[in-house]
């Protein structure tokens, strides 16, 4: 038999280990731009000294890889909230529009898990549900990877696509909406009461590939919280009980987020900030027609190559939104 508190003991020592590694890769990022400044400088003394024009190319692509890595480690120093430097657990769901909204969340959801692939995080589907004829109705997907929910939660809100129609003959115009909730995986036991007459919990039969077993059975959960209108929804495990366990875990960090939300807000007299999303609410718009422009509304960022960032080029955004975010609340 353990001890008493070994599973406490245990936890901590988990959570000591995770903050010793960022830690650490906090340290091994400053030594890696440290390095790449003294390369820089380096590179300048010679080209002076040996009156070498030639090396100017080299500097300048130098000087952009030490300013890019410079910026990404500043913002680490912004991510201090709670909850941070946890997973994220991310959702998409196709707005009014039919098939032109499903095909929008499905490339939305590409363009998620291509960031994630780049940084080297790794992706796990809890939920999904296919669209009539194309892409996605909606989906869930947890990201896990350091400070995911700090830099993802630039993301929540509606995102606006304009293109000319793939699904039109007539080749018209079409402009579609998908909103993004996200909140972190919190995994602790949170101290959040939810009374049994406020929640319904249904069964379902899990959507998609996933095997013979999750196939065959209603083990899929959906709990809808009544007072708040929250709806959370968990396929991925393999029992219904797992995934009513995840699917709680879920709704009770989303009470939690919220609870925390309309406190700052009563503090700060910013009401107006924690709305629901509204269709006329957009935070982003992707326009590919008929020029090419991603525009952020809330910090004035924009590119245009919308290629890029639909392949997970959303750094340049999420950093702006931190730098507004901060700079906000200051």
């Amino acid at each position: 038999m353990e001890e008493p508190g070994f599973w406490d003991d245990t936890a901590k020592s988990q959570e000591c280990m995770k903050e010793l590694k960022s830690l650490k890769s906090v340290v091994e990022g400053y030594d890696r731009i440290e390095g790449r400044f003294e390369d820089v400088k380096t590179l300048i003394e010679m080209g002076y000294e040996e009156e070498d024009a030639s090396l100017i190319p080299e500097i300048e692509e130098e000087f952009k890889k030490f300013v890019d890595e410079f910026t990404n480690l500043r913002l680490t120093t912004l991510l201090s909230g709670e909850y941070d430097n946890n997973n994220a657990i991310l959702k998409l769901n196709a707005g009014a529009g039919g098939t032109e909204s499903c095909d929008w969340a499905g490339m939305l959801s590409r363009m998620y898990q291509r960031w994630a692939e780049k940084r080297g995080f790794s992706v796990e589907i809890l939920d999904f549900l296919d669209g009539d004829e194309a892409g996605i109705k909606s989906i869930t997907m947890q990201i896990n990877g350091d400070n995911a929910y700090g830099y993802l939660k630039s993301e929540k809100g509606v995102h606006r696509l304009v293109r000319i129609s793939p699904f039109n003959a007539a080749g018209k115009r079409q402009t579609s909406f998908v909103s993004c909730d996200v909140m972190p995986d919190i995994e602790e036991d949170l101290d959040v009461e939810i009374a049994d007459e406020d929640i319904r919990i249904d069964t379902y039969r899990s959507s998609g590939a996933g095997g013979q077993h999750i196939n065959k059975t209603s083990s899929a959960i959906r709990i809808t919280h009544f007072p708040t209108g929250i709806v959370v929804q968990c396929q991925n495990e393999r029992s219904q009980h797992m995934n009513k366990d995840k699917a709680m875990q879920m709704l009770k960090a989303k009470l939690y987020i919220l609870k925390q939300q309309e406190n700052q807000a009563l503090q700060d007299d910013i009401r107006g900030d924690v709305t629901d999303i509204g269709w006329g609410s957009q935070i982003r718009s992707y326009v590919m027609q008929p020029y090419t422009m991603v525009k952020d509304h809330r910090t004035g960022e924009e590119t245009g190559n919308v290629s890029a960032v639909l392949d997970g080029d959303i750094d340049p955004f999420i950093n702006a939104y931190l730098k507004w975010i901060n700079t906000k609340h200051e």
